[in-house]
């Protein structure tokens, strides 16, 4: 899809996006933004985007203040010494809590749920961090995938190019420390790549090898996207892929498949 190789992988930041708010178009600011920096795209680019642009546009916003907490949520936010407002938010987006704990050090618990999406996260991915007003916290788009389909189609429209977009979050890793960031809404970008039946380096052939391509780039998006650095998008160019109809819900687990319910 591209005239460089594998070695050549190249990820480039894109400066200048704004503060979004609810209601802007995001497509529209990532190609200004381009304009201003004189970056252009090409056939074959991958557009990654953290989510909290995303859900900012689309008003996936809430104020604390509008939140009135059940007694489900009440009760779970004195174990976890957490405000009930926020937690009332996090069961509202979950459709079950996975693991509810709070250890001496942390000053307050942290909830493990499931997200009416799949996706098994913290908070079920409710989050308080690069948010404009104190008070807000952020959601999850409502449907990531479509939000990448709209936003690539604008884009490709926009420039003539065919390219890919992936939605990124950040997630913690069972019996791994630290976090990283996964995908969470995907246009055309495979989500993962079957290897069965290819040969390795020495010959061998493959038979259950299955990257997660669309992690793999959200991954490595994180070098770029840090927390302070207002620099929501990524441009990654010069990745070896095939346009696909893929889903970023497609690397959820099956829950008969879960070795450890």
């Amino acid at each position: 899809m591209n005239n460089l190789s594998c070695s050549d992988v190249i990820i480039k930041a894109l400066p200048g996006i704004p503060d979004i708010k609810p209601g802007d178009d995001l497509s529209e600011n990532i190609m200004a933004a381009l304009d201003k920096n004189n970056m252009c795209l090409d056939d074959g680019d991958i557009i990654v985007i953290a989510h909290k642009v995303v859900s900012k546009s689309e008003g996936q916003i809430v104020n604390l203040n509008d939140i009135n907490p059940s007694a489900e949520a009440i009760e779970l936010s004195e174990k976890l010494e957490k405000d009930p407002r926020k937690v009332e938010v996090v069961l509202s987006e979950s459709t079950r809590v996975v693991r509810a704990s709070k250890r001496p050090e942390q000053v307050e618990g942290t909830i493990i749920a499931e997200h009416r999406l799949g996706f098994i996260c913290a908070n079920a991915a409710v989050d308080e961090s690069n948010v404009d007003e104190p008070g807000n916290v952020i959601l999850l788009p409502k449907d990531p995938d479509a939000s990448a389909r709209n936003i690539c189609r604008d884009l490709e429209e926009a420039s003539g190019k065919t390219l890919g977009v992936i939605i990124t979050d950040t997630f913690g890793r069972p019996w791994r420390m630290g976090l990283v960031n996964v995908a969470i809404g995907l246009a055309n970008v495979p989500s993962k790549v079957d290897l069965a039946g290819e040969k390795d380096a020495y010959g061998r052939v493959l038979s259950v090898t299955v990257p997660a391509l669309a992690d793999e780039i959200a991954a490595a998006s994180g070098l770029l996207m840090s927390k302070d650095g207002k620099m929501p998008v990524l441009i990654f160019k010069g990745v070896d892929w095939e346009r696909s109809e893929s889903s970023a819900l497609d690397l959820v687990r099956p829950q008969q498949e879960d070795l450890f319910r």
